[in-house]
Parts: structure tokens; C-alpha cells; sequence
């Protein structure tokens, strides 16, 4: 039988690649998770999730968005967004309306209960920064980077193709 050789260097470079610590997702996805948590609290007294949230952000800058709109902001596709806004939409905060002028184009409107959580929701980002985990200046930069980043991953063909 011939042995199996096995180059030490690619074994130890495969293995390096793969600890955690190595990874650039894990920081990314960790520190996500923890400012959602951190969220919740405030979001919790006016009643949103964090996903729910984020569409309200997108509605209170502009209200009467379509689904993709919301969807190309928010970087969701419909198939998860459509679900969200369902519920959303049960709990009276915002509608949904077919488009007349194109019935596969659904609108989306905040009703004036969700207009009412504009005001107390503006107390959800006093709250992040009173309990801040970084500098002005470094929550800045990192802002920076990871506009960045989300510009340059959503220009990706790959990911501008859903795969």
C-alpha cells in the first residue's frame, strides 16, 4: 500500500483557517446579535421587534414604499419580509394596498398608530447611547466601515443574483 503524503503546511494552514477567531463573519454576526439584545428592552415598551423596527425606520423616512423598496433597503428578500409585514399589519401600524396602476406591486403605509411609535421609538437610540459599548467617534468609524462593507458584499454578482 502506498502511504498518503500529506503536506504538514496546507493541514496547518487549513486548521488556522478554520478557528473562529480567524473567522471575519463571527465578529460581524456576535456583534449584531448583542446590539439586537441590547435593543429589545426599548423596543419591548413600544412593541416591536428589532425586524419590525428596521421597517418602521424605513417607513418613518418615507412612508408609501413598495415591498421591494423596503425589501432592497432592509437587504430582505419578499419571501421574508412579506411575513413580517403581515403581522405587522395585524397589529395595526401599518397597511398594505396593491398598487392601481400595477396589481403585482404591493404599497406599503404606516396607519397612525404607527406613525404615534415615531415618538417613542426616538428613545431606542438615546438608550444604545447611554449604555455605549463604543466611543463617538469609534461608533462613527465603524458605521463607516460597515456601510462599506454591505455596499461592496451587495455588489457582489453572486449576491446580486440571490445565490
Amino acid at each position: 500500500m502506498d502511504a498518503i503524503k500529506v503536506d504538514e503546511a496546507k493541514v496547518d494552514g487549513a486548521a488556522e483557517a478554520l478557528k473562529l477567531e480567524n473567522q471575519l463573519c463571527f465578529p460581524l454576526y456576535a456583534a449584531s446579535n448583542l446590539l439586537t439584545r441590547l435593543y429589545r428592552p426599548a423596543l419591548d415598551e413600544i412593541g416591536l421587534t428589532y425586524p419590525q423596527y428596521l421597517v418602521m425606520l424605513v417607513l418613518w423616512e418615507k412612508d408609501g414604499q413598495s415591498v421591494s423598496e423596503i425589501g432592497r433597503r432592509l437587504y430582505l428578500d419578499s419571501g421574508t419580509l412579506t411575513p413580517l409585514l403581515k403581522r405587522m399589519e395585524a397589529n395595526g401600524i401599518l397597511s398594505r394596498q396593491r398598487d392601481s396602476a400595477d396589481e403585482r406591486r404591493v404599497v406599503v403605509s404606516l396607519t397612525r398608530a404607527g406613525d404615534a411609535l415615531r415618538k417613542a421609538a426616538a428613545k431606542a437610540p438615546a438608550k444604545m447611547v447611554s449604555n455605549p459599548a463604543l466611543t463617538v467617534q469609534e461608533g462613527e468609524t465603524l458605521r463607516t466601515i460597515a456601510r462599506k462593507l454591505v455596499t461592496n458584499l451587495a455588489a457582489m454578482p453572486d449576491l446580486a443574483k440571490g445565490k
